[in-house]
């Protein structure tokens, strides 16, 4: 009673907030200049590649034209839009100069409106090799800059880890979507990754902004995860999404076919919650 007296009679979501709508969005009648988001979490297995995929699928089924950056070696954007990696032109060659021009590394995939920039384990080297260069933190930045026009959002997925390739990222990026795991050890490093963000704010971007913290692997049957949630929502309040993400055995499958999961498993219940996230994340305004 007192939870329904708190949310004026509305139905609670996850998050504890009342349920919002969010409204299907409208067609663009014109596309670009892109806005740049980094999928950024320190820790691994928090879901940061999986929100990549089906973050920009969903984006890419209303209508927006989406280039999703691989900026991890271990290639897993690449692999689970289902596009080679190999004898091809990737982000690393990009990095380091050897190709000049973007768009002769980037691939479409099976999905209208969504185009990837692939890596693989080359992009480990990239590190050594930029350490010394001049302005070495906006390399990525001056990349982007050359297909910013052609896209309505760039998804970068970053590695797990805060080097100078996260900090590339961060510095050619408007926003940052963090996913975090609904477990206690992810949602310590969040404050690090927070200070982060506001370090380069301070000396290489003043625009970047936290666009939101998106929950993911999200059980509701266990106290854990509700409380891990709770506790989210108290610390970050407004910057958490209302939609969550939650564990579905869809998820490894669908990664295994190469496939975002609103393509493989259309009628599961995390087709739907992309979807949503996608149409919240446009609401807010993240996205045009």
């Amino acid at each position: 009673m007192a939870e329904a007296a708190k949310s004026g009679g509305k139905k609670l979501g996850p998050t504890g907030r009342p349920l919002r709508k969010f409204e299907v969005p409208e067609k663009l009648k014109t596309h670009g200049p892109a806005r740049i988001i980094s999928m950024c979490n320190q820790k691994g297995g928090v879901g940061k590649t999986t929100t990549s995929i089906n973050l920009g699928a969903a984006l890419a089924f209303y209508g927006r034209r989406v280039l999703a950056v691989d900026f991890d070696p271990q290639g897993a954007l690449t692999a689970g839009l289902g596009v080679s990696a190999h004898d091809v032109p990737t982000i690393y060659d990009l990095m380091l100069g050897k190709l000049k021009d973007p768009r002769e590394a980037i691939q479409h995939t099976d999905v209208e409106g969504l185009d990837v920039i692939p890596a693989n384990i080359d992009l480990s080297a990239a590190e050594v090799h930029l350490v010394s260069e001049v302005a070495r933190e906006q390399i990525l930045a001056g990349v982007l800059r050359k297909v910013q026009n052609d896209y309505d959002v760039i998804l970068i997925d970053c590695q797990p880890s805060l080097g100078l390739l996260t900090v590339n990222a961060l510095t050619a990026s408007h926003g940052v979507i963090i996913p975090l795991a609904a477990e206690y050890f992810a949602l310590r490093g969040v404050a690090l990754l927070i200070e982060t963000i506001d370090k380069v704010r301070d000396r290489l971007n003043p625009m970047i902004e936290l666009d939101g913290i998106v929950t993911t692997m999200y059980d509701p049957r266990t106290l854990h995860a509700r409380e891990v949630l709770e506790r989210v929502v108290e610390t970050f309040d407004d910057k958490v999404f209302d939609t969550v993400i939650t564990r579905t055995v869809k998820f490894p499958d669908a990664s295994v076919a190469a496939k975002p999961i609103l393509v493989y498993a259309p009628e599961n219940p995390a087709s739907e919650a992309y979807l949503q996230l996608a149409r919240e994340v446009i609401q807010r305004g993240a996205v045009a």
